[in-house]
């Protein structure tokens, strides 16, 4: 599954770029430490936002290539903001076999967003993501840390109107 860059305009702040920048600073001699300047940057803004790649690239003297490609191959790396509720919907094969693409349809039109996006009003995000470990449960979703599990499509609205509130 390709991740999807944000539509939701980058709003970083002046604090954030330089606590960034203050990362860059202190590992920019060592170009093996780019994926732990880049789980940094996310920790500082929640993502990996173009504009970070950029300032990212700029400092470790690094292709902008590179770091999207590093960003969009490796799964601890979001190229969109996370909501105020995260939805993550389990697709490992007990869950996939069980509806799980079901719930992503239902919510998908539920909350008007695709997977590895955000609402622009920033309340929700909707991710697929491998096996949870609720095999038995399945299919199962998350939204934050509340686990949701022998679901079916007709579930959605009442799950999704408890957040809504």
């Amino acid at each position: 599954m390709q991740k999807k860059l944000s539509k939701i305009p980058f709003s970083g702040t002046p604090e954030q770029e330089e606590k960034l920048r203050a990362v860059i600073a202190a590992n920019k001699d060592d170009k093996s430490r780019l994926m732990a300047v880049m789980q940094e940057a996310q920790e500082i803004y929640g993502y990996l936002p173009i504009e970070v790649q950029n300032i990212i690239a700029e400092g470790m003297e690094v292709p902008l290539e590179k770091i999207f490609g590093v960003a969009s191959f490796y799964a601890q790396f979001s190229l969109s903001p996370k909501g105020e509720y995260n939805i993550s919907v389990c697709m490992g094969t007990a869950c996939y076999v069980k509806g799980a693409q079901s719930l992503i349809d239902a919510l998908t039109e539920e909350i008007g967003i695709g997977v590895d996006e955000c609402t622009l009003d920033g309340k929700f995000s909707l991710e697929a993501c491998r096996c949870i470990g609720a095999c038995g449960l399945g299919p199962v979703l998350t939204v934050n840390d509340e686990v949701y599990g022998k679901l079916t499509k007709e579930d959605i609205p009442e799950i999704i109107q408890k957040y809504s509130a």
